[in-house]
């Protein structure tokens, strides 16, 4: 059965290029993402992984562990690191899951046959320190991730998470949000202090909450 949102994400213990990990203690209160590429050795996947590595502080920010996964043995990761450190001008600082039995992108479905049999796409799972699925997201092996938009659901999420409201197309951290429709507009003063703003009375907006 394919997952879906709100499911748990399934635990798994695998080898890595940084040993053995058992994914839910890796992740221990932290949020996730899981994130696969189709092959070691190619060149979106290299560019991926180094803009995933320069982007390092920003994940430690949000409270968020990182983990790569290709059906490549480690040391085939082991020797590809060090080209995306060299050619992407950074250092690989997250663990690379070596899924060579396919276990883990099999009960992630990660493998899709009419795109390839043998090779991962570009799958992305965002899990919640609940260990529920939060975000997935599917490229295809010819279109690298933008990584800048992974965080900025991120952020939707996070804040989603604690306050009452949602966040409008192309939404960025520091705008203002949109109040959930399960909050009476007469009580939208009392949760949301910073003001409001009735657009019609099924949009109603705020600026961001923890700001």
């Amino acid at each position: 059965m394919s997952l879906r949102l709100g499911d748990f994400a399934p635990d798994f213990t695998a080898e890595s290029s940084q040993g053995t990990i058992n994914f839910y203690e890796f992740l221990g209160d932290s949020w996730g993402v899981l994130f696969s590429h189709p092959a070691d050795y190619t060149p979106v996947c290299t560019t991926e992984l180094g803009a995933v590595a320069r982007l390092r502080n920003e994940f430690e920010k949000r409270n968020v562990k990182v983990l790569a996964l290709s059906v490549d043995g480690l040391e085939n990761h082991k020797g590809w690191i060090g080209d995306i450190n060299e050619t992407q001008n950074t250092e690989v600082n997250f663990p690379i899951i070596a899924d060579e039995d396919r276990v883990v992108s099999t009960i992630y479905d990660m493998i899709h046959p009419n795109a390839s049999e043998n090779f991962t796409v570009r799958s992305v799972f965002v899990i919640g320190p609940d260990k529920r699925i939060k975000l997935m997201i599917t490229y295809p092996a010819s279109t690298g991730r933008n990584f800048d938009e992974l965080l900025r659901v991120i952020d939707s999420l996070q804040l989603t998470a604690h306050y009452s409201v949602a966040t409008p197309a192309n939404w960025k951290k520091g705008e203002d949000v949109i109040v959930s429709p399960s909050i009476k507009t007469e009580d939208i003063p009392a949760k949301f202090p910073k003001g409001h703003q009735v657009i019609k009375p099924y949009l109603r907006t705020t600026p961001q909450p923890d700001l």
